[in-house]
């Protein structure tokens, strides 16, 4: 399938059309969708708004991008990861279907799992878009029940757009006249252009800080829309920002018409990986018994300012961090919230990875932002040279979800 199309993106709807066409439109008989854009937080509010509609009974499938260990992690049939048999055949489908034409890979797998999810009787459909909104293979459903836009920040600029306004229209392209779309924190020139973009199409907003609020208060998780307040756990998923996305889950199942309950179980039974993930076992765990290690695959400074703020949050501990990142990135961006949190950064070459960054750019990156750094072969052998100096160090992981994928694979 990578040799039907010689860019791994080239954003368009134009082949996504033609082929959902030769297949007879599946993405017209799905069961109803949510679809879900933004910089930061897609991934952990989708994750969320699952586990809330699942303990109020109901069957949810789930598309999601990139995967980490295996590919069949994108497609959640009725709440089951899809088996190699349905894919392989699915897969088999489109291609056959797609003639030989041009169609990059994400276009036709993302086909594969509107072509699954329509065969596969279920009471919702969550969509989670890959790249942008406007143009993204995800957006072709006509009539979603509800769009959402969790914080939008710079990231993808030679994709997107160069400005955060810019980067705030691509992804209000998800918005859909008349279909209620529910906003997380915005800058405010990025909610200005979503407000725009919703005025024109008389979809109505649920915006933070206008529609809904949610906030920390002893120990708690506080929400409030117009119609009352509810008293929550704090989401099971580690750090403060976890808040906002818990709060824009918990907007989206009120506006469903969702339990109390529904709304507990989106925040306390969460389950989303490489997300301030403790690793507990496994090979690498057994490598430094002692070490109290950790996995992110935030990437872009909005996602290193949130693990700033986790940090922050942790008792005080020597924190090393093993980085790896794609030469996509800003990277000192990314590590500059963390500077005054981290002991050192062992910076690595994310394997397998034709676009990573060497180690020693990842490390002389930290350098300049001020983290006392050093390149080092593979997460393995930093995480070994760690535990040698400091044996009951902090260790997280970050810095790409491809470092976060191979790490989860070697780890079993």
């Amino acid at each position: 399938m990578m040799a039907f199309h010689p860019k791994i993106i080239d954003l368009t709807l134009d082949r996504s059309h033609r082929l959902l066409a030769a297949l007879g439109n599946p993405e017209r008989r799905l069961p109803p969708v949510i679809h879900l854009a933004g910089t930061n937080g897609k991934g952990s509010t989708q994750a969320m708004i699952r586990a809330g509609l699942e303990a109020s009974g109901a069957s949810v499938h789930a598309y999601t991008s990139p995967h980490l260990a295996r590919f069949h992690e994108r497609i959640r049939l009725a709440g089951e990861l899809i088996s190699e048999e349905a894919l392989t055949a699915l897969l088999d489908e489109c291609v056959a279907a797609n003639g030989g034409a041009s169609i990059t890979f994400f276009e036709i797998t993302t086909i594969a799992a509107f072509l699954a999810f329509s065969r596969v009787p279920a009471d919702y459909t969550l969509l989670e878009v890959g790249l942008g909104g406007r143009l993204d293979a995800t957006n072709v459903v006509d009539h979603p029940a509800l769009t959402i836009i969790t914080p939008v920040s710079v990231d993808h600029q030679q994709y997107l757009g160069e400005t955060l306004p810019e980067i705030a229209g691509e992804k209000a392209g998800i918005i859909k006249r008349g279909v209620p779309c529910v906003v997380g924190p915005q800058s405010p020139e990025g909610l200005e252009v979503i407000e725009a973009r919703a005025a024109k199409l008389g979809a109505p907003l649920w915006v933070h800080g206008q529609h809904w609020n949610a906030w920390e208060e002893a120990g708690r998780l506080i929400y409030q829309d117009e119609n009352g307040l509810l008293d929550l756990p704090l989401p099971n998923l580690p750090g403060p920002h976890q808040v906002q996305n818990a709060g824009a889950a918990v907007a989206a199942l009120r506006l469903l018409g969702k339990s109390a309950e529904a709304c507990e179980a989106a925040v306390s039974k969460a389950y989303w990986p490489a997300r301030m993930q403790r690793l507990r076992q496994g090979p690498l765990v057994e490598s430094a018994p002692e070490v109290e290690l950790w996995l992110d695959g935030g990437h872009n400074p909005a996602g290193g300012e949130a693990v700033a703020a986790t940090l922050a949050r942790m008792p005080k501990r020597e924190t090393h961090l093993i980085c790896g990142m794609l030469n996509t990135k800003d990277v000192t961006g990314y590590m500059r919230p963390m500077a005054e949190h981290v002991t050192k950064l062992w910076a690595v070459s994310i394997p397998n990875e034709p676009n990573t960054l060497p180690a020693e750019v990842t490390r002389d990156s930290a350098l300049a932002v001020a983290i006392p750094a050093e390149a080092a072969a593979s997460v393995d052998a930093a995480l070994r040279q760690i535990a040698a100096q400091s044996p009951s160090a902090r260790v997280l992981i970050c810095g790409s979800l491809y470092l976060a994928g191979q790490v989860l694979k070697e780890n079993g």
